[in-house]
């Protein structure tokens, strides 16, 4: 443990105390994520000095990754300070093995915030300072990372959590140096927790940090600062690359789908843009720098291939008739549904579709309640060689003629749920449903639309 005593400074209380006003709000709860190291035990001082007078309730979250042999002792260090300073705490032991795959820095990483997330807060409070930004954004550099990975680190952003909705990150030490906060912890005579990994200059974070910035500091003093600052105007740009996009996606995208011609025309650096935004908005995995451009060659070029599919991590991308379709990948066919009998309730989930039927009441519009009473009702698949007759005035047609006309691509079609009365196709969602099976003028009818899931 390291330890010092020193008159305390009040710069950091008053730095950390103006941080807090801007964004906290009374009665507000603050959960802290405390390693037990130099900036987390400072930053758990500060925060209990500070609940009282700005009136708002501390909790500290203690994350054991089980990597270190002296994590035990660690969790040990915090339950004992958590407990001279009246702050509940909470120790909680994760499995990093699921996140191996990302090495072993990005994994304890990845496994630590998933779990602080779980925990319910207004606001979840992070030591970070301008040392770990530095260092954040030298790593982006080296990994090639576009504006949105080297804007680093927010002083304060939203996340959506499943409990408590939108929760929001503050870290009011961002604009402080590590010198700074180390002062201030040796002035103030408090014990810490030393990671003996942090040494390890085989990590690159560490590389960095004991090897790298040292020597540009020796050139340039203000560094830190000056890369702190570039990581602030990135996150600017990376806004405004986002709000661009933003703007192409509304005037480009109609009934799920995207104008190709559209975003032909905005170029290929703004179309990649868009491509980008267009997933941010979905949840759908940004496809990587070099991946991103791929897909752009194939889809830019003016050529008649409605079997282009492009996929990664889940999803695929596919170009229909000048219009560009990103989804969640699925078999073409699903062998999953037979007969689904319905039974005359509102709605009716069809999981192997990914989607739910809709069933509603209108007077003298959809199909006729009386005539569907005629035989049993189910919900069935696409064979091959149904035919419907929308139009009284029109020859039956078949289904594919219906959707080519409609513009519902080709590997949709099989995955369409059709209404069946008996052995007779009443309704297909989206297209129509027959005219002899419709309700007349102030017959009850039944409305059936097909809403997917995503």
């Amino acid at each position: 443990m390291e330890s010092s005593r020193n008159s305390p400074p009040a710069d950091l209380v008053a730095h950390v105390a103006a941080q807090l006003r801007e964004s906290i709000f009374p009665g507000a709860h603050l959960v802290l994520g405390l390693s037990g190291g130099m900036d987390s035990v400072s930053l758990l001082h500060i925060l209990a000095e500070l609940s009282g007078p700005l009136r708002f309730s501390l909790r500290a979250v203690h994350i054991n990754h089980g990597i270190s042999p002296r994590a035990a002792d660690w969790a040990r260090f915090c339950q004992r300070l958590c407990a001279q300073l009246g702050t509940p705490l909470a120790v909680e032991a994760v499995d990093i093995s699921s996140f191996r795959h990302l090495g072993p820095e990005a994994a304890a990483r990845a496994a630590r915030w998933s779990a602080l997330r779980r925990h319910q807060a207004d606001f979840l409070v992070l030591a970070q300072h301008r040392d770990d930004q530095a260092e954040t954004l030298l790593l982006q550099l080296l990994r090639g990372a576009g504006p949105a990975g080297l804007s680093g680190m927010a002083p304060s952003v939203f996340f959506s959590d499943s409990l408590r909705g939108q929760v929001r990150v503050l870290r009011p030490m961002l604009d402080l140096s590590r010198a700074e906060v180390e002062a201030f912890i040796r002035s103030r005579g408090y014990q810490w927790v030393e990671d003996e990994s942090n040494a390890n200059v085989a990590l690159d974070r560490n590389f960095l940090r004991h090897q790298v910035l040292p020597a540009i500091m020796n050139r340039h003093a203000h560094a830190t600062r000056a890369l702190s600052r570039s990581a602030g105007l990135l996150a600017e740009a990376a806004v405004l690359l986002e709000e661009l996009g933003r703007q192409d996606i509304a005037l480009l995208e109609k009934d799920g789908a995207l104008d190709l011609p559209g975003l032909r025309a905005l170029g290929d650096a703004r179309a990649r843009n868009a491509l980008r935004a267009y997933c941010n908005q979905r949840g759908i995995p940004v496809p990587g720098y070099s991946r991103i451009r791929e897909i752009w060659k194939q889809i830019r070029e003016p050529r008649k291939d409605s079997n282009l599919c492009i996929e990664w991590d889940g999803y695929a991308l596919r170009r229909y008739r000048a219009r560009i379709f990103i989804e969640k990948h699925r078999a073409a066919k699903c062998q999953d549904l037979d007969l689904a009998p319905w039974n005359g309730e509102p709605c009716m989930p069809l999981m192997p579709l990914h989607g739910l039927l809709n069933f509603r009441p209108e007077e003298g519009k959809g199909i006729s309640l009386d005539k569907l009473r005629s035989a049993p009702v189910t919900v069935r698949l696409r064979r091959g060689g149904e035919r419907l007759q929308i139009d009284p005035r029109r020859p039956r047609r078949t289904l594919k003629n219906l959707w080519q006309e409609h513009g519902v691509p080709p590997w949709l079609r099989d995955r369409q749920p059709l209404l069946y009365c008996g052995e007779q196709l009443v309704c297909v969602p989206g297209l129509g449903e027959d005219y002899q099976w419709r309700a007349a003028p102030g017959e009850r009818g039944l409305i059936v639309s097909w809403q997917q899931f995503g």
